[in-house]
């Protein structure tokens, strides 16, 4: 079982979008198999086996989610983050006038959905580790 406490401690690590794989790892040993992060104010839900879910606060002021997504630029923002050329605050901004309403990340496929408003997928990007 995980305790929120030890999430954001591997949380801490992450500074750029460069750090992402590496805190994915970290996730995974700890046990968590998915994690659903809103936009609106960065808050996340960890899911573990056996139902076992925990949920972080809010990290950020609420922000104003597109309700028209735009392909082109969420891959513009995900480019920017990956490349360390942005923090995380700055990354959310970006993804949120790109209408993205969250991202999902599945620790066992290793993969990141980046989900609308409407609930289409954007973008389902492999993680490299």
């Amino acid at each position: 079982m995980f305790k929120i406490e030890e999430i954001q401690n591997a949380e801490k690590q992450l500074k750029t979008g460069a750090d992402f794989p590496q805190l994915a790892k970290d996730l995974a040993k700890l046990g968590v198999i998915r994690t659903d992060v809103f936009v609106i104010n960065g808050m996340t839900t960890y899911f573990g086996n056996d139902d076992e879910t925990v949920q972080g606060p809010p990290v950020y002021e609420d922000l104003l989610i597109e309700e028209e997504s735009s392909l082109p630029n969420l891959q513009e923002a995900l480019k920017i983050y990956q490349n360390g050329a942005s923090d995380y605050q700055t990354f959310c901004r970006q993804v949120s006038v790109a209408g993205v309403e969250k991202w999902v990340v599945d620790l066992i496929e290793m993969t990141v959905s980046y989900i609308d408003m409407a609930g289409k997928e954007l973008i389902v990007e492999k993680i490299t580790v």
